[in-house]
């Protein structure tokens, strides 16, 4: 069986999509689905190809048990429409990136709609001291719910 592949998507890849794939590494294996998918992010914009994630996303991950530090933000490409299965954007800025650049393959969605809202995960830096925590927070619960989705053997939404 081939496995799937999910691309999470913020703007610079430097907090919300590479803390969405930390995350989401975590709940594959906490679901036994590390055979069957795999996560990677990317950014948007070029702003930061080659750093790690920002130290705030990485501290607050870590405080969690998800660790971040090995990954290294790079920039979405038109072949990652080919490659994954699933791209998800954190918010709809991203996801009018995302369209914009795609010319086939698969359709890019909010990471936010498996929780049924298309509401986007917001940006950390305009949070105040709560912000990555409060990031953390939601994508938690949209990397839980998707994975959920998957042990079903449904599919996601």
């Amino acid at each position: 069986m081939e496995k799937k592949r999910i691309l999470m998507v913020c703007m610079g890849n430097i907090c919300r999509s590479p803390t969405a794939e930390g995350v989401m590494r975590s709940m594959l294996l906490k679901h036994g689905l590390q055979d069957q998918l795999e996560v990677d992010s990317a950014g948007t914009h070029a702003y930061h190809i080659g750093e790690a994630p920002d130290l705030r996303s990485t501290h607050a991950a870590l405080a969690r048990g998800y660790d971040l530090r090995r990954q290294r933000a790079r920039q979405v490409c038109a072949d990652d429409f080919e490659r994954f299965d699933y791209i998800l954007a954190a918010d709809r800025a991203n996801l009018a990136s995302l369209q914009a650049l795609r010319q086939k393959g698969v359709t890019p969605q909010l990471l936010l709609s498996i929780l049924g809202t298309e509401a986007d995960v917001p940006d950390p830096y305009y949070g105040g001291p709560q912000g990555f925590e409060q990031v953390l927070d939601l994508i938690e619960q949209a990397c839980e719910a998707w994975c959920l989705a998957f042990c079903r053997k449904a599919g996601p939404v």
